[in-house]
């Protein structure tokens, strides 16, 4: 492991997985006076946060030995669980030391790693974001977090750098809270879409409708973001449509746990299952327009 001077006196802080998002989320940390120590599984993700100021470890279990705070930013509940747990780090880590799982996960498994890693004395907080690559780069992301809220209000200057912190509830609560928020975004992307081919069957200018309802009640980052997306027909993936997929795939799941019928959900579920099995995946999830279109038969581009 390479080893940056720290003379801050601040908390020591691992961090897991440096791709998109937690890249630049580093770069936060680094800037506000954190010692930070990286780990990723491609190797030269990591080396290229030595230049920031950043450690590089091995191995995440290396990272987490001298950490106070590990922060996990990973691609799913199997790799959260691989690397905390398969890995050593858990073993690793230092009885009272905190656990922030930053990762998008299903929260009965957020809810599995607060306690293996209690049985530890290891704290853990579940804390899934919103705002994308320019929320994490700017320092302005939403950051929806489950668990001790003592734990939060004590880490307070840790989520600082990164956004702004929201005390949801208990252990599971931020990932239940981020799939609220996805679901939100998937739903609103239809009725944007569907709107858009509205407009346009009926000989209007999905663009001047656009500039039309802004300001009023059906204005939204969506329509700003994605309803821009659908009229410039630019679908390459801020957010994937299989990711959109996935995350709706876990709403469902906690739906039917929770004995609730959520019949809006469920229409854009299947719409973007169909769109999804078609080998669209890889498309940006506002490309669900091309799906609807494609139900109506109206091909696309004309305008």
């Amino acid at each position: 492991m390479t080893h940056a001077s720290d003379d801050s006196g601040k908390r020591k802080i691992a961090f897991l997985g440096t791709g998109l998002m937690g890249a630049p989320m580093v770069r936060r940390l680094l800037g506000a006076g954190f010692s930070v120590t990286v780990w990723n599984r491609d190797r030269a993700k990591a080396e290229a946060l030595s230049s920031d100021g950043a450690n590089v470890a091995s191995t995440p279990a290396e990272a987490a030995s001298a950490a106070d705070i590990v922060i996990s930013m990973l691609t799913n509940a199997q790799a959260v669980g691989q690397v905390l747990f398969d890995m050593g780090t858990a073993e690793a880590m230092r009885p009272g030391a905190v656990v922030i799982d930053m990762s998008s996960i299903a929260p009965p498994f957020a809810r599995a790693h607060a306690e293996k890693l209690a049985t530890r004395g290891i704290r853990h907080i579940d804390a899934p974001v919103s705002g994308g690559v320019v929320g994490a780069s700017s320092g302005t992301l939403a950051i929806m977090a489950g668990g001790d809220a003592s734990v939060i209000t004590e880490l307070a200057d840790v989520f600082a750098p990164m956004g702004r912190v929201t005390h949801v509830g208990p252990d599971g609560s931020g990932q239940l809270a981020k799939l609220a928020n996805q679901q939100i975004v998937a739903v609103t992307i239809g009725a944007v879409a569907e709107a858009m081919m509205l407009i346009e069957a009926g000989g209007g200018s999905p663009a001047a409708f656009r500039d039309a309802v802004r300001g009023g009640f059906a204005d939204s980052r969506i329509l700003e973001i994605h309803g821009k997306r659908m009229i410039d027909r630019q679908f390459a993936p801020g957010g994937s449509s299989a990711n959109q997929l996935k995350d709706l795939d876990a709403v469902m799941a906690t739906a039917k746990a929770l004995s609730l019928t959520l019949p809006l959900t469920e229409a854009v579920h299947a719409e973007f299952t169909e769109f999804v099995a078609k080998g669209n995946g890889e498309t940006d999830h506002s490309a669900l327009l091309l799906h609807l279109e494609d139900r109506n038969a109206r091909p696309g581009g004309k305008r």
